[in-house]
C-alpha cells in the first residue's frame, strides 16, 4: 500500500470455488451485491478517497474548463428520410442528449421531435432506438435510465408531437420494424426480471413479439420463440416491400448467425428456417422479390454478396454477386437500385458502388482518409446523407446524388482549434510472432521524438469490433497538453475480417495482449514516449486489455485506466448478459477453456508486493452490461497487491450504466479526471 495512500478497509471472506480440481479463493465475492449496505458504504468510502485526490490536481479545473470550452459546438447527425419527412439529431454543443428534429424540406425551420433532455433534470434518460412508420405518421422510440440496457419504449403521433397509450418494458438489445400497412411493429423482449435483481440476472428466453398500436403488452402476439434454446435472441426486420418478416436468429456474441422468415402477405404463415445452421454471419441487405440479398462471410472471411431465391434455396443456387475482395466488407444497403458496399483498407473506409449482378459503377469520392457511415435510405432514393469524420476532422455531413455521384456538404461544424497543427499517420509494427499491426498515431506537429512525450494507448481487441478513425474533444485536448495518441488495431477486432476476429478469440486471447504489448513497446523504441510516460487505456472488453496488459507487463506503463472492464474471467459468465460471451472468450465451465481464461485474467493474476502502474479503474454503480463487481473486485485486491507510491484508485459513477446515453455533463468530468490522472502521474507540464 502506498504511504501516501489510505485506502477502504475491504474484508475479506473465506469463500473458496473448485475447479476442474483447481481451489481458487474469492474473498471479495461480496462485492459483487451492488444493492448491499455494505456495497454501498465500500462505494462512498473509495469514492472518497479518489475525489480527495483528483481534488488536489491543480490541473483538473483547467483541464475541464477547456475541454467544457471545445465541446461547445454544434453537433449533426445523419439525415434520413422516411415518407416525406427529414429526420436528424443536433445538439447544441452542451446539451446532455442528443435531440431528435424532424423537417419536410430542408431549407424548412426544423421542428423539435423528441427532446430527451426534457425527461430528466440531470440527463440520465437517454434515447436508445427508434424507428419511423412507412407513412411518416408514427415514431416508437426506446428510453433508456441511467444507462441501463433494459429500454421501454413508447410512440410518438410525429404531426402533433403527442404520445400514444402504447408502453412496452422488459426489453433489451432489441429494435422495432412496423409492418408495411403502419398499424404495429416487430420486437423482442424478455421474460419481466426480478424488480430488486434485474441488474444482474442473467437474461435468457428472448422472445419475438408482434404490437398492434392502441394494444397493452399482455395482448401482444408471439410470433417466434424457442423454450428449448435458452440463449437464441431474435431480430425482426420487414422487408422494405412489405411482404416479409426476417428473422435473424443470434446466439451470444458470436457473429454467426440463422435466418428464417416469415410471408406477411399470407395470413397465419409459418416461420421458414432459411439458414438454420450457425456456420457463418448473414446480414440482410434487402430482396427483390424471391431473391434476398446478403453480406456473408461464408468462406469469404473478409466478406461478399451473396442472393439466394427462397423458391430454389438449396445452398448449391445460391449466387455469387460481390465476391470477397482484399479489402473487409463491413455493411451494404441498397440505394438507386445499387449496392452501396463499406469497405475498411487497412482500418480506413472506402464506399464502392454496384450494380444488382456485381459490376462495379464507381468509388465514392471521401474527403479524404477517415471513417464514413450513413448511406441509409430506400432502394428507389436518388439521394442520400453520408458524415465523415477523422482523427483531426470534426464529424462533417454530406448529401451524396447517387446518380452524379457528387458530394455537396449539407453541415459543418465549427471547433475553436486547427487541424493543420496536427498530424496523422499510420505505422505497421510486428508482434510477438511476427504479425504486423497497423497503429494510427496522432500529435501535434513538431513533436520530438526523444522518448519523453506523454502517450496514451488506446486499444479494444475483441468481438469483431473495427477501431476507426474518428474525432474526439477527449483526445484533441490531450495532444493539445502535449499528448500522443496511438490506436492499434488488434487482432480480435474486425479490421481485417472474421480470420483476424478470430486469432484474438479463445484460447488466442493472449495474442490480443501480445499485439498491446508490442504497440507500447515499439512506440518507446522509436522514441515517442518512455515506460516513465505511456499510460494505456480501454473500456469494456479493452478494460480486459488494460487489465491484463498491467498484471503481465507492470513495468511496462506509467499509468493504466481501465473503463468498465470484464476483469473476473471466471464468473463474468453469471450475470445479466455476460453468458453471450462465452464465444468469444470461453467459459470457466469448461476444463481447458477455464486454463486459458485463469492464465489471463487480471483479477486472478495479481501479485502480492508488485508496483503496478498508477491505476485509475472507472466504472458505474449499476452498469448492467459489465456488472461492477468485475471493477469493485478487481480494486479491492489491485489494493491489497500493491506495493508503491503510486495511487490505484476506483472511480465510481452513480446514476450510469455501461457508457451508452451517458449525459455531456458527466462525460466531460470523467474525462477531466482521466486526463488530470494522468498529468499527475506522468508528470506532466501543464503550460
Amino acid at each position: 500500500m502506498s504511504p501516501n495512500f489510505s485506502y477502504p478497509t475491504t474484508p475479506q471472506q473465506d469463500i473458496t470455488d473448485v475447479y476442474h480440481g483447481v481451489e481458487i479463493k474469492d474473498p471479495y465475492r461480496w462485492l459483487e451485491n451492488p444493492d448491499s449496505e455494505e456495497t454501498k458504504a465500500w462505494v462512498t468510502a473509495q469514492n472518497q478517497v479518489t475525489f480527495d485526490y483528483l481534488s488536489t490536481i491543480s490541473a483538473r479545473e483547467k483541464i475541464k474548463q477547456r475541454l467544457t470550452k471545445l465541446w461547445d459546438y454544434e453537433k449533426y447527425g445523419t439525415p434520413f428520410k422516411k415518407a416525406e419527412r427529414y429526420f436528424y439529431f443536433k445538439n447544441n454543443g452542451l446539451q446532455n442528449q442528443s435531440v431528435l428534429y424532424t423537417l419536410k424540406n430542408l431549407d424548412d425551420e426544423p421542428t423539435i421531435l423528441l427532446d430527451p433532455n426534457t425527461l430528466s433534470e440531470d440527463g440520465t434518460v437517454a434515447l436508445s432506438g427508434l424507428s419511423i412508420s412507412e407513412n411518416g405518421q408514427y415514431l416508437t422510440y426506446g428510453l433508456s435510465t441511467s444507462g441501463s440496457d433494459w429500454v421501454e419504449w413508447k410512440v410518438r403521433e410525429i404531426e402533433t408531437g403527442k404520445d400514444l397509450s402504447d408502453h412496452l418494458k422488459w426489453t433489451k438489445f432489441t429494435g422495432t420494424s412496423w409492418t408495411k400497412d403502419n398499424q404495429g411493429f416487430f420486437y423482442s423482449r424478455y421474460n419481466e426480471p426480478n424488480e430488486k435483481t434485474k441488474l444482474e440476472d442473467t437474461n435468457y428466453y428472448q422472445k419475438l413479439y408482434y404490437h398492434k398500436l392502441g394494444t397493452s403488452q399482455d395482448q401482444d402476439i408471439l410470433i417466434y420463440d424457442r423454450p428449448d434454446e435458452k440463449e437464441w435472441g431474435f431480430s425482426g426486420k420487414v422487408t422494405e416491400d412489405g411482404q416479409y418478416l426476417i428473422i435473424s436468429v443470434w446466439k451470444g456474441t458470436d457473429p454467426k448467425n440463422l435466418v428464417f422468415y416469415k410471408d406477411l402477405s399470407q395470413e397465419n404463415s409459418q416461420v421458414i428456417e432459411l439458414i438454420n445452421e450457425f456456420e457463418a454471419d448473414y446480414s440482410f441487405i434487402d430482396n427483390q422479390g424471391s431473391m434476398f440479398y446478403f453480406r456473408t462471410d461464408l468462406n469469404a472471411p473478409k466478406g461478399k454478396v451473396i442472393g439466394i431465391d427462397i423458391n430454389n434455396s438449396y445452398k448449391e443456387n445460391w449466387q455469387a454477386i460481390i465476391p470477397e475482395t482484399e479489402e473487409t466488407l463491413e455493411d451494404v444497403g441498397i440505394l438507386n437500385n445499387q449496392f452501396v458496399c463499406d469497405y475498411l483498407q487497412d482500418a480506413k473506409s472506402a464506399i464502392k458502388i454496384y450494380d444488382f449482378q456485381g459490376n462495379f459503377i464507381r468509388e465514392v469520392s471521401l474527403p479524404g482518409i477517415g471513417s464514413a457511415g450513413g448511406f441509409n435510405g430506400k432502394k428507389e432514393d436518388t439521394e442520400t446523407f453520408y458524415a465523415f469524420t477523422s482523427f483531426t476532422t470534426p464529424t462533417t455531413v454530406y448529401r451524396y446524388d447517387m446518380v452524379t455521384g457528387e458530394s455537396t456538404l449539407f453541415r459543418q461544424p465549427t471547433v475553436d482549434f486547427n487541424p493543420e497543427d496536427y498530424k496523422i499517420k499510420q505505422v505497421f509494427y510486428e508482434s510477438k510472432d511476427g504479425t504486423k499491426i497497423p497503429m494510427f498515431i496522432t500529435h501535434k506537429k513538431g513533436l520530438k521524438l526523444d522518448g519523453n512525450n506523454p502517450t496514451y494507448l488506446y486499444g479494444y481487441g475483441g468481438f469483431n469490433v473495427s477501431l476507426t478513425p474518428s474525432f474526439s474533444i477527449s483526445n484533441l485536448v490531450w495532444m493539445e497538453m502535449g499528448g500522443v495518441y496511438a490506436v492499434p488495431n488488434l487482432r480480435g477486432g474486425g479490421e481485417y475480417g472474421e480470420e483476424w476476429h478470430q486469432a484474438g478469440m479463445k484460447d488466442k486471447k493472449q495474442t490480443v495482449f501480445d499485439d498491446f504489448i508490442a504497440a507500447a513497446e515499439w512506440l518507446i523504441k522509436n522514441n515517442y514516449t518512455s515506460s516513465e510516460k505511456l499510460a494505456i487505456g480501454g473500456g469494456s472488453n479493452g478494460g480486459l486489455l488494460v487489465g491484463a496488459c498491467m498484471t503481465q507487463k507492470p513495468n511496462l506503463y506509467a499509468a493504466a485506466l481501465p473503463v468498465v472492464g470484464v476483469l473476473d474471467m471466471l464468473r463474468f459468465h453469471q450475470f445479466t448478459i455476460g453468458w453471450a460471451w462465452c464465444p468469444e472468450y470461453g467459459s470457466s465451465e469448461n476444463e481447458e477453456e477455464f486454463k486459458t481464461l485463469f492464465a489471463y485474467s487480471p483479477l486472478h493474476n495479481l501479485t502480492p508486493n508488485i508496483p503496478y502502474p498508477a491505476t485509475m479503474i472507472t466504472t458505474a454503480d449499476h452498469d448492467d452490461r459489465v456488472v461492477p463487481a468485475h471493477s469493485f473486485k478487481f480494486a479491492a485486491a489491485l489494493q491489497k497487491a500493491h506495493k508503491g507510491e503510486k495511487p490505484v484508485l476506483i472511480r465510481i459513477e452513480t446514476k450510469a450504466g455501461h457508457g451508452a446515453g451517458k449525459p455531456t455533463t458527466k462525460v466531460i468530468e470523467e474525462i477531466a479526471d482521466k486526463w488530470a490522472f494522468l498529468v499527475d502521474n506522468l508528470d506532466i507540464n501543464m503550460v
